[in-house]
């Protein structure tokens, strides 16, 4: 009987730890960071993004930030002056809490019109499974 109780926890156990750990992180721009010279947009286009994984946002303090603006100032470029969601200190994380469109763009005068700017889609749901015959 103790054997059989244990198989049923180990069972609960195996089946809830892939939920845990799907969640993935997005080190923005790869090994390039966030800096001028990447496309963003390139860089997004064939990527998933789920609520619970996390965008990194890995730069040099001194020359960028990030800022997190809506889709209108995205498209203008434009750094709100009431904007509290600003990033700076060269190695930030932003979790992905709800779905649909989310905007970044560095607020250095000019950086953004060069393209240091980043436009995702965040859905529901979790990240593909693994296959489970590669078990």
């Amino acid at each position: 009987m103790a054997i059989h109780r244990s198989l049923v926890i180990f069972a609960i156990v195996a089946l809830m730890v892939p939920a845990i750990s799907l969640a993935t992180d997005f080190v923005v721009g790869d090994d390039y960071g966030w800096t001028l010279g990447i496309n963003y947009e390139e860089w997004a286009k064939d990527k998933l993004f789920f609520v619970g994984d996390t965008l990194v946002f890995t730069y040099n303090a001194t020359f960028h930030n990030v800022y997190k603006v809506n889709g209108d100032d995205f498209q203008s470029c434009t750094i709100p002056s009431n904007n509290s969601l600003v990033f700076f200190t060269g190695n930030d994380t932003i979790k992905l809490a709800t779905t649909g469109n989310e905007w970044y763009v560095c607020g250095v005068i000019g950086h953004c019109d060069l393209g240091m700017k980043l436009n995702i889609t965040v859905v529901d749901g979790t990240g593909p499974a693994a296959d489970p015959s590669a078990a």
